[in-house]
């Protein structure tokens, strides 16, 4: 069995962090074994080095490997090209054709992206890694195949196992060993390293001198989050290497070149005692936020409401009457919800004569306003949304799976809202 330096010289890998370096003895550890390997990782880390690895240390090594792109192949199609297809299967099938899984038998598969597999296929899959088994379109004689399978995705699996998306039996047939690949992120001092070799390999190929960083562009270069992983800093390299005229680069030229990264406000779930919170959509995000912001403006005006009912309106400043004029506009000072009292900017008075009652001073009290409780817009709101669920639902003749496209949400959450207005018959 080879060790870790020899496979790092030999696939051309860099770097020495350890959850690298756990990914790789990992990788030399299952080889010899036939068992079904899943890679993880968030795009462009480099996870087709795994499979490589774990063919080239098999014993399936001079057998075929083949890597299909399971994202890029139609969903029409991808049948036919994994298992094959008989001649007249379908429109445009006039030979009969072989597929990946008889072409690659006794060898090994890579299927990248298996996340995005139809449903439909990952029955057949499922099929294969159980049974050896499988059948080409349009044909009824079953077929068998020794092959290995190594796939790999950036999906979350087990959110799209809740979602419908995924079969939770295939998950767990392909996760019999499961590899994570760190982000380039987490890989802070690998990061000079990897520019240093991707400046190498360009310069070779463009025949122009080597680049170098300085060590305020180096600074720069391990601060920034890299979206794009180890994809984003060879293709950045590659650039410069063609584009820069000089050939030391310091943090100023390096900014150019490097897209400014915003660190925008996430969503968090917290998760409570009773479980965490599952949003299905970002449509049911923007309904929490609205509620909250909702709620909030409803507690500040009580508030304000409180505070003139307690000083009296010939107690407030002139800068506390601007205040309350700012979150009492004259629409919520007149409209039906949510409206307690507005200052006229003229002469600070109450416009509502029937929102005071006459006492010893020149403007009275402010009667007690009842604010119309968040509970109402919730209800309409939801009102709304059911009736939206019952066009949809009509609409596809009771299709859930395309209701749900239609209204933007997931399966799963269509069918709890389906359950929570009662709409199952």
């Amino acid at each position: 069995m080879a060790d870790l330096q020899s496979i790092k010289a030999r696939f051309g890998i860099i770097g020495n962090y350890p959850a690298l370096n756990r990914a790789l003895e990992k990788s030399i550890q299952v080889a010899p074994t036939d068992i079904s390997v899943l890679v993880m990782g968030e795009s462009g880390v480099g996870k087709e080095f795994i499979p490589k690895i774990i063919h080239g240390e098999s014993r399936r090594k001079h057998q075929p490997y083949i890597v299909v792109n399971c994202g890029a192949i139609p969903e029409g199609t991808i049948d036919s090209e994994l298992f094959g297809h008989e001649k007249g299967a379908f429109t445009g099938a006039t030979s009969t054709r072989k597929g990946y899984f008889e072409v690659a038998d006794g060898g090994t598969i890579f299927l990248d992206e298996v996340g995005e597999l139809p449903l439909q296929t990952q029955v057949r899959l499922l099929r294969v890694l159980e049974s050896g088994e499988f059948m080409k379109v349009g044909s009824s004689q079953v077929q068998k195949t020794d092959v290995r399978i190594v796939a790999a995705t950036n999906v979350n699996m087990l959110k799209a196992i809740e979602d419908g998306r995924f079969r939770e039996d295939l998950y767990y047939r392909l996760n019999t060993v499961q590899i994570d690949m760190p982000p380039l992120r987490e890989r802070k001092g690998d990061i000079h390293l990897l520019f240093r070799k991707f400046a190498i390999d360009f310069a070779e190929k463009y025949r122009m001198p080597e680049l170098m960083l300085t060590d305020d562009a180096v600074n720069y270069l391990e601060k920034y989050p890299f979206p794009g992983n180890v994809r984003q800093l060879r293709n950045l390299v590659e650039q410069m290497t063609v584009v820069e005229q000089n050939r030391s680069v310091n943090a100023i030229k390096l900014s150019e070149y490097i897209p400014q990264h915003n660190n925008l406000p996430a969503i968090v779930q917290k998760n409570s005692g009773s479980g965490s919170q599952d949003f299905g959509s970002e449509r049911e995000i923007m309904y929490k936020i609205l509620f909250d912001m909702r709620n909030d403006l409803n507690d500040l005006k009580s508030l304000t409401s409180e505070l003139i009912k307690n000083r009296g309106n010939n107690d407030l400043s002139h800068h506390e009457k601007n205040l309350i004029n700012r979150v009492f506009t004259p629409d919520t000072a007149n409209a039906n919800t949510n409206s307690l009292l507005y200052f006229e900017n003229s002469n600070n008075q109450f416009p509502n004569q029937n929102m005071m009652t006459e006492s010893g001073d020149d403007y009275g009290e402010v009667e007690d306003i009842e604010i119309e409780e968040t509970k109402q817009t919730s209800l309409s709101l939801q009102n709304n949304e059911r009736e939206l669920i019952v066009k949809a639902l009509e609409k596809y003749n009771g299709r859930r799976n395309k209701a749900a496209d239609e209204l933007g949400i997931s399966q799963r959450t269509l069918y709890r809202k389906i359950k929570q207005y009662n709409l199952e018959d």
